[in-house]
């Protein structure tokens, strides 16, 4: 149900649809704004459209695969003896984009259902209060406007030698363009983005090499939960070239050649390119309207998302915080309350959880241990590896743990790591844990269900009591 308006609530303009821009509107419109949002491509942007929801629903199709593949271990015959598991790859792409349109769909339909006006085409600032729209027919609207919100995303990083084609060489939105199975794919960047999509591609019966120039995969994440991840790749024949930088990617007749910085070459039939991402600040017209950039085309922004332009906030992965819709939802929430006079509270990045959806899944949240080792926190740590809890071994999970991080002294719980099937899930109660500076106690005096994999982290809340 939209909000009451008269002709004196703000007139707000949000551009970019994407998560911080949908839940920024959606928001505004709730506290009375007049709220227009201005969106190139269709509601939910890149992380519905091109990112998010389709690679998460391809690695759902993948993770379906692993439970198929591994029911002989409980007993359940499926099909033949001989029968392999196959994935279509048309039908799982067709399916994928498909879910991908209805979500943007609905997003689009729950804006207007709270009064939220959409426009779509391509917007820029003329000024810190006016924005220039070109639809796709080629007519142009002026919107002015007492506040904007800017959340126009990223796009993919790419290489000057290795630029993609969509047909044999993608970027992470051109890969649905596949119909089969790739025999072999090779993935260039071991971050979040590329382990996602090796981990997936290899679920899926693809032969896969991951390219990582450091030393491991996921440089940036829980060294202990890479490592697993490792074992794991190890054991599902995943290849992983450590520090090896790709210099050059080019097509051949029937596959393509990665030629490395040590001159090796490996050779493939498809290649995946995930070198990061570049925010879609260009050409816009921000720093004609006051707002500052960082060196890598970033917009700055403070803790409550507001730039250095008076009215003017922004959200998303072009602010460069942290690349997850939840951060970018969440800004865009921020920005709101803090425009629009609701209780508000500036983000904090201490207790951001996040996923790497992986097999085994990696969840992270709050303080890390790396903090702690560089001398950030002080703090107790306690890993319980999955291995002895009962849920786990019905499950034929061998791999994984739960990571209590809590301040010395205190006992107060100020971060986690979840390595499990669906650890998405489990890092919940950790997370609510960080957001209201829960004891290890009130963790481990909590009831869980036995047997459980959420039982593992009671147990070792318990465990880290000791060492209070």
């Amino acid at each position: 149900m939209s909000a009451q308006r008269d002709i004196n609530s703000p007139r707000l303009v949000v551009l970019g649809g994407g998560p911080g821009g949908y839940e920024a509107a959606i928001a505004g419109a709730q506290l009375g704004a007049q709220v227009t949002v201005v969106e190139r491509a269709g509601m939910g942007g890149s992380a519905v459209l091109t990112d998010v929801v389709p690679s998460k629903t391809l690695i759902a199709t993948a993770d379906a695969m692993r439970r198929v593949s591994g029911a002989r271990d409980f007993g359940v015959m499926v099909g033949d003896r001989d029968t392999e598991t196959v994935a279509d790859l048309s039908v799982v792409n067709a399916r994928l984009l498909e879910l991908a349109r209805e979500q943007s769909s609905d997003i689009h339909m729950g804006l207007e259902r709270v009064g939220v006006r959409v426009v779509i085409g391509d917007g820029k600032l003329l000024d810190a209060s006016t924005v220039e729209v070109t639809r796709a027919d080629g007519s142009i609207e002026k919107i002015d406007a007492d506040a904007l919100l800017v959340s126009v995303g990223a796009h993919p990083r790419e290489l000057p030698t290795a630029i993609p084609d969509g047909e044999r060489i993608f970027n992470w939105t051109q890969v649905y363009n596949l119909k089969e199975v790739p025999e072999h794919l090779i993935v260039v960047g071991s971050g979040v983005t590329g382990a996602e999509f090796a981990s997936a591609y290899n679920l899926l019966g693809t032969k896969v090499t991951l390219v990582s120039s450091r030393d491991r995969v996921l440089p940036g994440e829980d060294a202990d939960a890479a490592e697993v991840l490792e074992e794991a790749f190890k054991l599902n024949g995943v290849n992983v070239v450590a520090k090896s930088r790709a210099e050059a990617v080019v097509r051949d007749d029937d596959g393509v050649k990665v030629t490395l910085s040590d001159g090796r070459v490996i050779e493939g039939s498809h290649c995946l390119l995930a070198v990061g991402s570049i925010p879609n600040t260009a050409g816009i017209g921000l720093e004609e309207a006051g707002i500052k950039l960082t060196e890598s085309g970033h917009i700055k922004v403070d803790g409550v998302s507001r730039t250095t332009a008076t009215n003017v906030y922004a959200a998303g992965d072009c602010t460069g915080v942290f690349a997850l819709a939840s951060v970018s939802a969440m800004q865009g929430r921020i920005a709101m309350a803090h425009l629009l006079g609701d209780s508000v509270k500036p983000l904090k990045l201490t207790e951001v959880s996040a996923n790497i959806f992986t097999s085994p899944e990696i969840a992270t949240v709050g303080v890390t241990q790396r903090m702690v080792e560089d001398g950030k926190y002080q703090a107790d740590i306690i890993k319980l590896n999955l291995a002895t809890n009962a849920r786990a071994k019905m499950m034929n999970v061998t791999q994984g743990f739960v990571k209590i991080i809590a301040r010395r002294g205190s006992g107060t719980v100020i971060g986690g790591v979840v390595v499990a099937p669906r650890a998405s899930e489990l890092i919940f109660p950790i997370a609510m844990a960080v957001h209201n500076n829960l004891h290890v106690d009130d963790i481990a005096e909590t009831f869980s269900v036995y047997p459980s994999l959420s039982g593992s982290i009671s147990e070792a809340a318990r465990r880290l009591h000791v060492h209070l």
